[in-house]
């Protein structure tokens, strides 16, 4: 027998590299990673190890190569100011309403559009249509329905007996971040409805069957079965929107710009405000930080949550 028959009964050899795969199958996973390694690596860990260092920095927008390092002396006056004391208020403000309300009101048109009647299709399609717009559509939209001359806003308003005097209601420090509110939860909510939507439609149907039949009215069948379902859909909802508040940056700064008298400013806007008006990136720095900590401590609540939520379900 040759060795080329030998090698076709038996097989290749062990340590032999089949054609087609240079890099082998060890290293394949890693061949794959790289490019989103490589991505993570240049356009989100240098910028914010930049960021650290600006923060323990003192460095001008007018000159950013000079920098003088003051350690927490950023940290320290920021904190010490009772503009930004009120923003960091203002901010949890706009980020919980923000959450709340549109979590709350994702599940509600969720749990309806989940229900068979006419025209469904449609009605799904026409929910999505708030978070396709694009955030400066979104604001222009807005400062169009709330203007005090033609708006159609302070127009039902007036008709109801509750107009705003003067109909300036983005120029007042009383409504201005109610108008604000209304809006970015009017963008986001159709984001959580279809994502709750998707989880609804998970749930078994022999549960919600089960339950009814053991006489369970619709409230004791939601919180029984339906709820355990998409509790953790719900809990990841929570940070994203959480995390996409405190980055809001576009439609309030178009509304508002923070204000008036600092009635809107959040902390992204304190940001933008310190860096390209008081030319102080180090100070600038020191509140993006402020931000990235939260964030941070969302997202480990939100771990802890649910690893006591899966050893209770246990």
């Amino acid at each position: 027998m040759t060795v080329l028959e030998q090698q076709q009964i038996t097989g290749p050899r062990s340590g032999t590299r089949r054609r087609g795969s240079p890099l082998g199958s060890k290293w394949t996973p890693y061949f794959f990673l790289a490019p989103a390694a490589l991505f993570i690596l240049v356009f989100q860990v240098v910028p914010l190890a930049q960021e650290i260092f600006l923060s323990f920095t003192r460095t001008s927008l007018l000159n950013p190569t000079h920098s003088t390092w003051v350690g927490l002396d950023n940290f320290t006056r920021i904190f010490g100011d009772e503009d930004f004391r009120r923003t960091l208020l203002i901010t949890l403000v706009y980020v919980v309403v923000c959450v709340v309300a549109a979590v709350g009101s994702g599940l509600a048109v969720a749990l309806l559009l989940n229900k068979g009647f006419r025209g469904r299709g449609l009605a799904r399609a026409l929910v999505t249509i708030p978070w396709a717009a694009p955030g400066i559509a979104v604001a222009l939209i807005a400062i169009w329905m709330l203007n005090p001359d033609y708006g159609i806003v302070n127009r039902f308003l007036d008709a109801v007996g509750l107009g705003v005097p003067g109909g300036a209601i983005l120029d007042s420090p009383r409504y201005a971040l109610p108008a604000v509110l209304a809006t970015t939860i009017w963008q986001l909510f159709p984001f959580t409805s279809v994502v709750l939507l998707s989880a609804l439609q998970s749930v078994p149907p022999h549960l919600t069957e089960a339950a009814t039949m053991d006489g369970a009215g619709r409230w004791w069948t939601f919180r029984a079965v339906t709820w355990q379902v998409i509790k953790p859909t719900v809990g990841l909802l929570a940070v994203l929107m959480t995390i996409w508040s405190l980055r809001r940056f576009e439609l309030i700064w178009l509304m508002t710009k923070g204000g008036p008298v600092g009635a809107t400013e959040t902390l992204v806007i304190d940001l933008y405000s310190q860096a390209f008006d008081s030319k102080q990136l180090g100070s600038a720095a020191a509140v993006g930080m402020v931000g990235v900590v939260i964030s941070l401590i969302v997202i480990a609540g939100s771990r802890f949550v649910a690893r006591a939520a899966e050893r209770e379900a246990r």
